[in-house]
């Protein structure tokens, strides 16, 4: 999904591939003669040599940015990968399916996919699967089934991140809260997931939801966003807690509340460097603001990455096969983190993630 600020990313892509290997060369075919682990290297780095392609089905954003130089991070754990490729699809479904293909013809034993297009995805999976080629798509469900059309894909578990908010929610708000629900695009799955989850926690009539159902849709786009929350700001005299699963999105938006005279409210989401600092800088005068995330799920790629390798060089295969974002920051607990600011970096990263603060914010120069 297209989820924050663009940029121009391919000189930046480049570089990241660069980070780790450089070169290009064809990948020997042969199915892995050895299996175990290489000294000094994570269990799922296996002893035989191989290549490995990461691609995005569209690279050119901050939140991308990070997950691709966190999946070449990963790469680079294990030796035994000795050549890694890079290809940014820039939002172009045809680009996309031709930069698997392309990676086919060049011999890599494995690939890693973000397939932005899902469904449309899935035939260009499939071949490369056929031709003997380690497939891992994540986050992004293509369709079809593990091992028929592609190794494994290793989604993001997001009912566990609604029912992390729901019970978050039921904490704070035992007797019944008055809900507003912002997701994406109309009918996207992780909207759906995320209402189940949190739904199967706040069982209670007295937590009432507001807006269209399940959610409002925004297509996690700043705009939009904003002009949702100020038509629901104008029609409900009373919103406890906003669910949010772009918590950056809302960053623009969260001053519509002061602007008619009412608090900002209790909002529950997935963290950004930017949401993080707004709450720092209001929740003095928003006597009702609090603030909960779970990790924004750069690190899922890192699973991925996992898998692929895994298969690749006779590693051990990694026993999780999806993403559970952990909660991150609680403004009411302090626990397993207050909530974070970075305003001596930009906004646009994501502390959540395993790669360092500093390491995102020089990607983003």
């Amino acid at each position: 999904m297209i989820r924050h600020s663009t940029l121009a990313s391919a000189a930046v892509a480049a570089g990241l591939a660069a980070m780790v290997l450089s070169g290009c060369s064809t990948g020997s075919g042969d199915a892995p003669a050895k299996t175990g682990s290489v000294e000094g290297a994570p269990d799922w780095c296996g002893p035989n040599e191989a290549t490995l392609g990461l691609l995005d089905g569209f690279g050119g954003n901050s939140w991308r940015l990070v997950t691709t130089a966190a999946g070449a991070d990963e790469v680079a754990k294990c030796p035994s990968i000795t050549d890694y490729l890079y290809a940014d699809g820039q939002g172009d479904t045809q680009k996309a399916i031709s930069d698997i293909q392309g990676m086919v013809a060049k011999g890599v034993d494995a690939m890693v996919v973000f397939p932005d297009a899902g469904e449309a995805m899935l035939p260009a999976l499939r071949s490369a699967h056929d031709a003997g080629v380690i497939t891992v798509p994540y986050r992004v469900n293509p369709g079809g089934e593990d091992g028929k059309d592609y190794d494994i894909w290793v989604g993001a578990d997001f009912v566990a991140d609604g029912v992390a908010w729901g019970n978050w929610i039921k904490t704070n708000f035992p007797d019944g809260a008055n809900i507003l629900f912002l997701s994406g695009p109309a009918g996207n799955s992780q909207g759906e997931d995320e209402r189940k989850g949190f739904e199967s926690v706040l069982t209670d009539p007295s937590y009432v939801y507001l807006g269209e159902q399940p959610f409002e849709v925004t297509n996690w786009d700043p705009a939009t966003t904003q002009q949702v929350l100020t038509a629901a700001i104008a029609k409900y005299d009373k919103i406890d807690v906003i669910v949010s699963d772009f918590g950056p999105s809302l960053v623009g938006a969260l001053p519509e509340f002061q602007k008619s005279g009412r608090s900002i409210p209790a909002l529950v989401t997935s963290d950004g460097n930017v949401l993080g600092c707004f709450f720092e800088d209001n929740k003095d005068a928003n006597p009702d603001f609090k603030l909960m995330t779970v990790a924004t799920g750069n690190d899922n790629v890192r699973l991925a990455v996992q898998h692929a390798v895994a298969r690749a060089t006779g590693g051990v295969i990694p026993e999780a096969t999806a993403f559970e974002a952990p909660v991150f920051e609680d403004s009411v607990s302090g626990t397993p983190n207050p909530v974070q600011c970075r305003s001596d970096l930009p906004g646009d990263i994501y502390l959540s993630a395993e790669m360092s603060a500093e390491d995102q914010a020089a990607l983003l120069k």
